[in-house]
């Protein structure tokens, strides 16, 4: 009888290690479509520059003249004076941009649009576990409200944005991995950015790992698997309905040998890095690698509970009553 306890539990702790693992797996699964090829209309920030030169252009702009920066002060809350290195680098695209409306939104700013205009997320914005979660989810809401382009501090402008105007909806994309949200371009109330924004909440989830909490929560993987999911909803209603909607990426490849950079300029960054950062960085790069360990390691944990229980059975057989009342006469 012993025996039998013990060989049920065994199982029962491993049939809840492989749900548990099955489980993990999925969610990983779920994460690495985020890191292929990616849906939508690929153009160089140089073929952005050309298509606007060529000839007078005549599209219209659907974006407006209208440029939105974030600063949260986490260190010193109330202080809402720029680091003098970034506030060089938001005067390199006030000075390309002269005309244009320029938005710096701080703590206070932020969340009284919040509160004013979506309501309904004040919760979850208040109530996110790291606070670059509501600079994440607060540049999705300007692109849906106000439209312009979104630009992080820790980005500089090089010349005109004006042929950045021509698109509805752009992204940028740093050639492998996830895409990026730390420019955005849009026309107010774009499909897109309402459908990312009714997501967020359903999103909000905690994990162990504070780089994953960021990234899936509200980041660029969240924003990634948002763009992936809006072009595959096109896809249902056709061919035509796919090529008429899909949205354009704007390379901003740091790679040597990449496209060049023709818009904007990178500075000092990093500010919201936790431990686990250079971590989730090179798994992002070396997904496959990855999924097939995980992959190996889940297949042995089921071999080995496979193994052990056939192993543990090995010379046992039920004893008939026929069997038993034999061996009491015996005795």
């Amino acid at each position: 009888m012993h025996f039998y306890v013990r060989l049920a539990s065994i199982t029962l702790i491993c049939v809840v290690a492989i749900l548990v693992l099955a489980q993990i797996s999925f969610r990983v699964l779920g994460f690495v479509h985020i890191f292929g090829t990616h849906s939508g209309i690929v153009l160089t920030q140089e073929e952005v520059l050309d298509a606007h030169n060529k000839t007078v252009d005549e599209r219209p702009q659907v974006v407006p003249k209208i440029i939105h920066q974030i600063f949260h002060n986490w260190h010193n809350p109330g202080n809402n004076t720029l680091p003098s290195d970034w506030d060089a680098v938001r005067e390199s695209c006030t000075n390309v941009t002269q005309g244009w409306e320029y938005r710096l939104w701080t703590e206070k700013d932020s969340r009284e649009f919040i509160e004013d205009e979506f309501p309904w997320f004040l919760s979850n914005y208040d109530g996110y576990a790291l606070p670059v979660q509501r600079i994440d989810s607060l540049r999705y809401f300007l692109m849906r409200h106000y439209g312009g382009i979104y630009i992080d501090l820790d980005n500089g402008c090089t010349e005109d944005l004006t042929p950045l105007l021509y698109f509805p909806t752009w992204v940028t994309d740093g050639g492998h991995g996830a895409l990026s949200n730390n420019i955005l371009g849009a026309q107010p109330n774009h499909p897109f950015w309402n459908l990312l924004t009714d997501s967020l909440p359903d999103y909000d989830w905690k994990y162990p790992f504070p780089y994953v909490t960021v990234s899936y929560a509200s980041g660029q993987w969240f924003e990634t698997a948002m763009w992936e999911q809006y072009h595959h909803r096109l896809s249902q209603k056709g061919t035509e309905a796919l090529e008429r909607g899909q949205l354009h990426r704007i390379m901003m490849d740091m790679r040597p040998d990449s496209a060049k950079w023709v818009f904007f300029s990178q500075a000092r960054g990093g500010t919201w890095d936790r431990w686990d950062n250079h971590l989730f960085g090179w798994i992002g790069s070396h997904v496959p690698q990855v999924a097939l360990y995980a992959g190996i390691f889940v297949t042995l944990l089921l071999g080995g509970c496979i193994w052990w229980r056939a192993r543990r059975n090995r010379g046992y057989s039920l004893l008939t009553n026929q069997s038993r009342d034999e061996d009491v006469a015996a005795a």
